[in-house]
This record gives C-alpha cells, sequence and structure tokens, in this order.
C-alpha cells in the first residue's frame, strides 16, 4: 500500500502543470480522473447506521472521482467520492496534497461524498468510529484523482441539462399521528415526525416536507463529441447496497457509460452521481405499497431519465467559470447540566465498550457536542456559464435545496451535500419542534436550530458574487382560482404555499400576515397539483398557482394564528382542508377555524370543527359550536372523506350562519357567538384553546369582512375545479 506522501510524490513526478492560454483564445479545457479507494485491508470498519459495523470484501469498487474545469483564467476541482461522510480535517488534507501536486488553490476544490452507507468509515459518529488506518491512506487517493485530472485537461465542450425524476426520490420523515408520538433517548415522548414508517402505516399521516425532483447534469466532451465526463445530481438519500458498494452512484456511472457508447475511451469516461439535498428523502414511496427494486434496477432507470436530460444538451465552446468560498461559524445544541449529568453517567457506565441502545449513543454524542460547541463550515459556490452549483458540508432537506434553486442568480443551479465537510442534518426551524432522529442533538444533527437559514443565506450571498446578479425573489403566480378569490376583495388572504417560518405572506398586499406557531410543516403538495404518490408521483400546475405547483402547509399540532379588525356582524372564512386523523381518532377529529380570545378555558367564541367519537351524529362531519358552556352546536350532513381536499366556506350574517361543503350549503341555523364582537383573534387549524387542533393540511385561506352570497362560494369552487386533484 502507498502512503499519501509516496502518492503525491508519485504524482508530481508524472505531472506536468498545465499552461494557461490567453484570454482572448477563450479555450475551455476540461479533464477527468478516477481512482479506486476500494480497501486494501481487511477487515475495516463501517458506519453510517446506528452501531459500528466491519467488512471483509468489496462487492462494487469504491472511487474518488475528479473533474478539473479550465476557462483560461480560473481552474475550479469537482471532486466526488464513495464515501459516507468525510470531515473537514480530512478534506483539507487531500485538497493540500493535491494542491501542491497542480497547483490548483485549495478554495478552487470542491470535494464531497456520495454517502454510500456501505463504506469504509471515514469519520466517527454515533456509535462508530472511524477507521484510522483508511483515514490515513484516503487523503492521499483523493489528491490523486484530482491531480489525474488536471494532467489530463484538454480543450473541451460543456453543457447542462436538468429534467424531472418524481419516480425516484420520496419524503422519508413522516408525520405521525398525535396519539401514536414515539419516545426520543432521552425518555421524552416528543416524536411527532420520524424517518422510514413503513408502507401505509396508519399511525402515519403524511410527509413532513416536500421532494426535490430535479435530476441535473453537468458535462464535458472533446470537440469531436467523445464523452469526458458527466456529474449528475440528484436528492436521494442512498439505495441500500451489500458492504462493501458504492451503492446505486457506482452502478448509475456504469450505466452512463454504457448508454453514451463511452466504455473503453481512452482518457477512459468518468461518470459520477453526486449527492444533492436528500436529508429527508429516500427512494421508498411509503404512502404507496412496496414495489420490486434491486440497487442495479434503480439506478438503470435514473440513467435512463439522465439520458433524457442528455439529449438536450446545449454546448458550449467556452463558458465563464467562477467559484468563491466562505467560512461560516455556527454554535451546536450542547446539553444542559441536567443532561450532560445523565450523559455522563451513561457513558460512564460502558466501560470501555462501544454503545448500543440509541440512549448510550446520543449520551455519547452529548458529551461529544459539550467538548465541541462550536463548528466551522466551508461554504461555496460555482458557476459555470449560467449553471450554477452551490455546496455545504451538511445533510440538508429537500425545502432547503428547493429555496436556493427558486432563488438562485443562475438558472438552474444545484446543490452538493456533505461537501467539504460533515456536521449532519441541518433541519429548517420548524422541522425542530416535530422531534425525530433528524433533530436529535449528536455529531449527526447537532447545529443550532437556526443552521439552516444562516447557511441558506450565506450560500445565496455567494451565488450572487459568482453570478455577478442578484438572488431572485419568490415570485407567486395566481391562477383562476386565486384570481377569483382576490377579486372578491378579502380582508386576508394567507394563500399558505411559504417556504420559510412563521410567517405566512398576505397574498392580498395589504400586509396582514399570519403567524405559524410551532407544529406545522410547509411547503407540501397543495390542492389540484397531485398527491406525489406513485403510480403518478409527479406534482403539476393547477388552476391555483398558474404555472407553478400548489403547495400548502401540514399542520401537526401547531395552529395559524392572526389579528383581524373583522366586524361582529358579518365576515366569511373561506379555506380548503385535507384532514389526516382518522374520525375514530378522539373526540373531535380537528377544529378547522376559530375566533376567540387566545387560552379562552371557556373558549367562548365560534368555531367550526370536524366531528370525533364524542357525538355519533357529528362524527365525520362538519359543525359549528360556541364553547364549552353554551355548547351550542351546528351539524353539518355529510362525511367528509379522509385524506381528500374539500372547499370550505364559513359564513356568517347576524346570528344566522351557512357552512358551504364542495360548494353546496352543509350547515345552515342560527346561533349565538358568545364571544365579543370586536374579538380580532382568528385561528385556522386550531380552537382559541388549542384543543383539539387540526391534523392534516390547509390551503388557499381567505377572511372576508362580509358575508359571501351562496352565488361567490359556487364560483369560486368551479374556478378550482378544473385541473384539480382532489386527492
Amino acid at each position: 500500500m502507498r502512503t499519501p506522501t509516496a502518492t503525491v510524490a508519485l504524482v508530481l513526478a508524472c505531472l506536468l502543470l498545465p499552461t494557461w492560454p490567453a484570454l482572448s483564445q477563450k479555450v475551455f479545457r476540461a479533464g477527468a480522473h478516477s481512482v479506486d479507494i476500494s480497501p486494501e485491508k481487511f477487515p475495516v470498519i463501517v458506519n453510517a447506521m446506528f452501531t459500528e459495523r466491519s467488512a471483509n470484501r468489496v462487492v462494487d469498487r469504491l472511487f474518488a472521482k475528479a473533474i478539473v474545469l479550465d476557462d483560461g483564467r480560473t481552474r475550479a476541482v469537482l471532486c466526488v467520492v464513495d464515501t459516507t461522510a468525510m470531515d473537514r480535517k480530512l478534506i483539507d488534507r487531500a485538497k493540500e496534497l493535491a494542491a501542491k501536486a497542480t497547483g490548483i488553490p485549495t478554495e478552487r476544490m470542491l470535494v464531497s461524498a456520495t454517502h454510500t452507507h456501505s463504506a469504509p468509515s471515514a469519520v466517527g459518529a454515533l456509535g462508530s468510529r472511524a477507521d484510522a488506518r483508511y483515514v490515513e491512506w484516503l487523503p492521499g487517493r483523493i489528491a490523486e484523482a484530482i491531480a489525474g485530472a488536471a494532467k489530463n485537461l484538454a480543450p473541451a465542450r460543456v453543457g447542462w441539462a436538468v429534467v424531472d425524476d418524481w419516480e425516484h426520490t420520496f419524503n422519508r420523515r413522516w408525520i405521525r399521528r398525535p396519539d401514536k408520538m414515539l419516545a426520543d433517548p432521552f425518555g421524552q415522548r416528543s416524536v411527532r415526525a420520524h424517518m422510514h414508517p413503513g408502507y401505509r402505516n396508519p399511525d402515519a399521516i403524511g410527509p413532513s416536507g416536500p421532494v426535490d425532483p430535479g435530476l441535473s447534469l453537468l458535462a464535458v466532451q472533446s470537440p469531436d463529441g467523445r464523452a469526458i465526463a458527466l456529474m449528475a445530481n440528484y436528492s436521494q438519500h442512498y439505495f441500500g447496497s451489500p458492504l462493501l458498494s458504492s451503492d446505486y452512484c457506482g452502478r448509475f456511472a456504469q450505466h452512463m457509460a454504457r448508454l453514451l457508447d463511452a466504455n473503453g475511451s481512452s482518457p477512459p469516461f468518468v461518470g459520477i452521481m453526486s449527492q444533492g439535498t436528500s436529508g429527508d428523502l429516500m427512494w421508498m414511496d411509503y404512502g404507496s405499497p412496496p414495489r420490486k427494486m434491486d440497487y442495479d434496477k434503480y439506478a438503470s432507470e435514473v440513467a435512463g431519465r439522465a439520458m433524457e436530460a442528455y439529449r438536450r444538451i446545449e454546448w458550449h465552446d467556452w463558458a465563464p467559470l467562477r467559484m468563491a468560498e466562505r467560512k461560516l461559524t455556527l454554535t451546536r445544541r450542547v446539553p444542559d447540566e441536567k443532561r450532560l449529568a445523565w450523559a455522563r453517567q451513561v457513558t460512564g457506565s460502558l466501560a470501555g465498550r462501544l454503545p448500543r441502545a440509541l440512549p448510550e449513543i446520543f449520551a455519547w454524542e452529548a458529551v461529544y457536542l459539550h467538548e465541541q460547541p462550536e463548528a466551522q463550515l466551508k461554504l461555496q459556490a460555482i458557476r459555470i456559464g449560467d449553471l450554477g452549483i452551490a455546496a455545504f458540508p451538511s445533510e440538508t432537506f429537500a425545502i432547503t435545496g428547493l429555496k436556493l434553486k427558486r432563488q438562485s442568480p443562475l438558472q438552474p443551479t444545484f446543490n452538493i451535500e456533505l461537501a467539504n465537510g460533515a456536521e449532519g442534518y441541518i433541519p429548517p426551524p420548524e422541522q425542530h419542534s416535530l422531534g425525530g432522529y433528524t433533530t436529535w442533538p449528536a455529531r449527526s444533527a447537532g447545529l443550532e436550530v437556526q443552521a439552516e437559514p444562516r447557511i441558506v443565506e450565506a450560500v445565496l450571498s455567494l451565488l450572487e458574487e459568482v453570478a455577478g446578479r442578484p438572488r431572485l425573489a419568490l415570485r407567486d403566480e395566481h391562477g383562476p382560482y386565486a384570481k377569483a378569490v382576490l377579486a372578491a376583495k378579502p380582508l386576508a388572504y394567507w394563500r399558505l404555499d411559504d417556504m420559510v417560518s412563521p410567517i405566512a405572506r398576505d397574498a392580498t398586499g395589504s400586509g396582514r400576515d399570519a403567524t405559524y406557531e410551532n407544529g406545522v410543516a410547509l411547503y407540501l403538495p397543495g390542492v389540484g397539483s397531485g398527491t406525489g404518490r406513485l403510480p403518478n408521483p409527479q406534482l403539476t400546475p393547477s388552476s391555483f398557482s398558474g404555472s407553478q405547483i400548489n403547495r400548502a402547509a401540514h399542520f401537526a399540532g401547531g395552529r395559524l394564528r392572526a389579528k383581524l379588525p373583522l366586524p361582529g356582524e358579518a365576515y366569511s372564512v373561506e379555506l380548503w382542508l385535507w384532514n389526516g386523523l382518522p374520525h375514530d381518532a378522539r373526540a373531535v377529529t380537528g377544529y378547522v377555524f376559530s375566533r376567540g380570545t387566545d387560552g379562552d378555558k371557556a373558549a367562548a367564541g365560534s368555531h367550526l370543527g370536524i366531528g370525533g367519537t364524542e357525538n355519533r351524529d357529528l362524527t365525520g362531519r362538519l359543525f359549528v359550536a360556541n364553547g364549552n358552556k353554551r355548547n351550542d352546536v351546528l351539524a353539518g350532513r355529510t362525511s367528509l372523506a379522509l385524506r381528500q381536499w374539500h372547499h370550505v366556506a364559513f359564513v356568517r350574517d347576524r346570528r344566522k350562519v351557512t357552512v358551504f361543503l364542495d360548494g353546496k350549503a352543509d350547515i345552515t341555523g342560527e346561533y349565538d357567538p358568545a364571544a365579543n364582537a370586536g374579538e380580532e383573534s382568528i385561528f385556522i387549524a386550531g380552537r382559541c384553546d388549542s384543543f383539539a387542533n387540526f391534523e392534516g393540511k390547509v390551503d388557499e385561506v381567505a377572511i372576508y369582512a362580509r358575508s359571501l352570497s351562496p352565488a361567490e362560494v359556487a364560483a369560486h369552487f368551479k374556478a378550482a375545479l378544473k385541473g384539480t386533484h382532489h386527492e
């Protein structure tokens, strides 16, 4: 086995640094190289699960694969390594060795992991140690791949393309029923959202976040059309393969070489699959029956989709290349004194053995966070023509990747996670309140609650720097339904397509924003755009959002609250709801709308809910009530279908109340609202006292300072029908 020093010496001996052409020549060059990083001595430690494993053989060879790009003034490195993750220290060492061999500055190098869960342990985490022998050997091999790519620099054309692949990635983190919550390793019943619920699990309601279906390609070829290299990027965590293996990423590269007729080329074609923002994504669709699949078949299908994009590539003989890097220091969520004392007691009882049970593992991690309270992240952005690439050392949720893609000044942009380090999961702030493994404090998820927005802001600034222009504004389109609502002059209109909590933006332009409480997930499939499930997982534009996919919020214990100057005698509330809680789960299935004083134990006011087990005459039906003391109830006639979208309008005209369901009157009657006529507190997806808050998705909430007419309600519902999926 060669040592890293010997490897670099060998590379330096054979490498002639490429000369840089004058800018006037406008020559674009590219080179690619791969180096086998399969271990040469066994056994090796394997991480990526809660407990440590070991392996004695190689099933699929592991590689470090590098592409070097040169526009005549800047050279940049893209290197992807078949490993679960690498810490900053290991990667920095590899870059320093590569810089000595090539002359390329380390800040022009992006090194990331494929995140195969079947590779030797290059970094310790959870119940696994790093394999010290492999960690010592790996940096030299990475440097060798980069140096080989630099040596292979030759005139090239560059191109990029994106295709949406909805069939091969799904959200694996599902929101559980409130009566089916799980305990965390610290003994608290805190888990509302957790990974891998199992197929069609009745205890789980739906995904806690969206999917990023973008399958992005960066490709280089020789002037005569020979494929030099291809880097794909897809947001899918890993497939699952025997030890040791490059997982589906390695098989994808093999299938692409075959499809491009690139086997046997010289220098050899280098195919790469890089890791997108997949912290909450996986290949299984838990909302549908399981399907027969293995990692080779999966890789073949993804490669087939990639070829659709490849055929659409527009090739460029030259493209400007620019790269920027920034360091960001974040705090870690260190244990308080009580948890630290518990952690030290637990770890002290291990008597030198590795932790096995979850409490032991997370006690071990708590001590680590206490000893390492800060982390410095290395963030990067690259411009290649009009293509943007963002890189960060975290396991990032899909919604974060979509934020970056929508706002990047470079279109298209793709994201590479676990780049230049390994700082674990960075859930958006609102996801922390839902709990689950990806939020438990550890090296696997230890950064501060505000880490995600701080990283997003820093990366967008880097993209602006390399693009030389400002980021794009988040822009919403209004389809026929939204236009009809706005034409009716609502006091406030919350479309609930927000990507960032806690503000729900008012679409009227009047600035009457609402606030999301803790216990709400954002950017889920909204009414009209589809289910996101097999056999037709593709989300589509609808009558709600024009050419955009409509989005909704999923309420999991939290409410939407606002203060509005509503008249006491006449007002209306219009919205769409998707109830995820079975009608036999609790006394009241859930409250949809409430007007009353926040925290009032008597719950005096006007409340619209869905009946549960408390009253069989109300089970599954809408009802109107006025609080715990008077308890006057108006009952609906129609049982709401579970996990289906329904249009609901609550209309008050003095003492008269009408509730419309899917365009038709379902409740009509009179009652005493039992609240102050000037009450300004409004709640959506919950009651004023937070009893039996709604469990499911809500969309397109409009509040009117008048009574809507039956004709207006029917017209709005009709405007939504065209192109609307009610699932």
